[in-house]
This record gives structure tokens, sequence and C-alpha cells, in this order.
């Protein structure tokens, strides 16, 4: 059985705190490693701050959406903004690429968010905004959502 949750938040940076405390909440129901928790918290950070920062350029009129399902020992994690979308996807994803140097963004975002899940997939319009799906595998569950 699916258990699915669905927020909808302003893109301001003191909400990053709200949604990696709401998502951590939601999957501690699968009985997660302490190692898997802070992954999948420091995940969701970085895609919030990542929305907000590049999105909505700290617009906070911008709206940052996140959907989690769990099923069985799986989490589908989607992170999504209706913001300014990526020019060149490829290049946002390499180590170290940051369009907002001045702020000390460290580019690591999209490196980090691929190492700690299984899956990740960017999808992203110019203009349209930016979608981020991620999918993890526990290695511990006791699948209470069944």
């Amino acid at each position: 059985m699916k258990n699915k949750m669905e927020l909808a938040f302003s893109a301001l940076s003191q909400n990053e705190s709200f949604a990696r405390v709401s998502v951590a909440s939601f999957i501690a129901q699968l009985d997660p490693t302490l190692d898997e928790l802070t992954e999948i918290k420091t995940v969701v950070s970085e895609g919030v701050t990542n929305s907000i920062i590049h999105g909505y350029e700290n617009d906070p009129t911008g709206v940052v959406y996140i959907s989690v399902v769990l099923e069985d020992d799986m989490i589908e994690l989607e992170i999504r903004d209706e913001g300014l979308g990526i020019e060149d996807l490829d290049e946002a994803l390499q180590p170290l690429y940051t369009t907002k140097p001045e702020l000390e963004r460290s580019g690591m975002g999209f490196t980090i968010m691929e190492n700690f899940m299984d899956e990740m997939h960017v999808i992203s319009h110019k203009g349209e905004g930016t979608i981020i799906r991620l999918k993890k595998h526990l290695t511990k569950t006791k699948a209470l959502c069944n």
C-alpha cells in the first residue's frame, strides 16, 4: 500500500527547515537508520534551497512543492518549483557549478542529492521551473505504512 503526503509553502529560506523536518517526520514510520534519515533531510534541504535561491531568486511569492510516496522500503521524493528553470541542465549537474558564486554557493547541491539517493532525475524548462525526482531504498524498514 502506498502512503503519500504533499506540501506547498512559500519560497522563504526559513521554510527550508520546515520542509526538512516534515519529510523526516513522515518517513520515520519506515524506521530508517539515522544515516538514512540524515541523508534524506540533507537532500530535502538542498532541493528546497535550490528552488528558493535559483528557481525563485528569493522571491517569497514563489511556491515550493514537495511530495513523498512511501511504499514498502522505497521512498519517492519530488521537489518542484515553477520558477526560472535551468538554462543548461547538463552544466548545472556538474560538481562545483553555481550561478550564484557571490552568495558563496558551493555548487554541490545536485551532487549531494545524487550521492545520497539511489536515483535522481531532474527536469527543467527555462521559464517554467524545475522538478527533482529522487528515489531511495531503505536498508532496514518495518514498513509500518501497510
